[in-house]
């Protein structure tokens, strides 16, 4: 079965965090360097995009619960509450949910998910001194996990860049990425606390001799991670019991940064890439950078997003 891959919706520079809302047929994801977040509904295929007012990054994006049009987002190093009715081009209007980092660090949230008990987790990573793959400062992030009641607590410390989280579908292990290890890690992940435990190694990317740094990732029904190849231009699905690559989609652009599956059925797979640092010569061959691309005939279910519980 040969996979169906369509570019969809507007260019962004930096397309991230992808999450599919069921009841508005909505995509979700930002445009990290613009401080933007983006909709695109895909039974209309119309694509809208809001700025913050104040600028920065966003990094993330995240439904609340059971509020139409409330979101959290990661906006610098803050976690913040937001209102968007889809359609308005600038958010003027945040709520700080949490601290945490100081905004003297020179560091900044790069990703985050909701994890099955209602949480959120967020990672930070350090600068890119020349815009290059080369030169992240290494070891200046951290993951944290903020409470229900706004307690946050520091789960992973001193990681590069910190990018894909997922859940295993029995909730004991939480996957996760440093993309400058170069690895997918596991962990026995403690449903009721957050607790993590026991980081095991699962796919090594040079091992493997794998192109790009592992970037965002999700999980199918089958339990198989999705990984996002940054600089490799395609997504991997991985099989986290016995580390086992099970297939490669080559996609037509480089920067490919994450994914999740949506649909009706959950059988399409949304992947967000970019193009910020794509020479004059790649743009060339990949047209299509910084597109949002949906992936069919997978023959294979995704599962939901989690949503914040506030």
């Amino acid at each position: 079965m040969e996979p169906i891959i369509e570019p969809i919706g507007d260019i962004v520079e930096l397309g991230e965090g992808p999450i599919y809302d069921e009841e508005s047929k909505n995509i979700y994801f930002v445009d990290i360097f613009q401080a933007a977040i983006q909709r695109y509904n895909t039974e209309t295929k119309e694509h809208y995009t809001a700025k913050l007012a104040s600028g920065g990054t966003v990094s993330l994006i995240v439904q609340v619960e059971g509020q139409k049009d409330r979101f959290l987002i990661g906006h610098n190093n803050n976690l913040e509450l937001i209102t968007w009715d889809g359609k308005s081009e600038v958010i003027d209007k945040t709520e700080i949910y949490a601290r945490l980092e100081s905004m003297k660090a020179k560091t900044r949230i790069n990703d985050g998910k909701v994890d099955p008990a209602g949480r959120i987790w967020a990672g930070t990573m350090g600068p890119n001194v020349e815009g290059t793959l080369n030169d992240f400062v290494p070891e200046q992030g951290s993951l944290y996990m903020a409470s229900r009641d706004r307690d946050v607590s520091k789960q992973l410390a001193k990681i590069g860049i910190s990018n894909g989280l997922s859940w295993s579908l029995d909730c004991t292990k939480f996957y996760f990425i440093d993309s400058l290890k170069y690895k997918v890690d596991s962990y026995d992940y403690n449903h009721d606390t957050g607790e993590l435990s026991n980081e095991n190694t699962i796919f090594d990317f040079k091992t493997n001799n794998i192109e790009g740094l592992p970037d965002g990732m999700t999980m199918d029904f089958e339990g198989k991670l999705w990984v996002a190849c940054y600089g490799g231009g395609q997504i991997l699905r991985i099989d986290p019991d016995n580390g086992k690559l099970l297939r490669t989609i080559k996609l037509p652009a480089l920067e490919i940064t994450s994914a999740c599956f949506g649909g009706p059925n959950y059988d399409q797979l949304y992947v967000t890439s970019a193009r910020k640092l794509v020479t004059p010569d790649q743009s060339k061959k990949y047209p299509y950078a910084g597109s949002l691309f949906k992936i069919t005939n997978l023959g294979v279910d995704g599962v939901p997003s989690f949503k914040i519980k506030l």
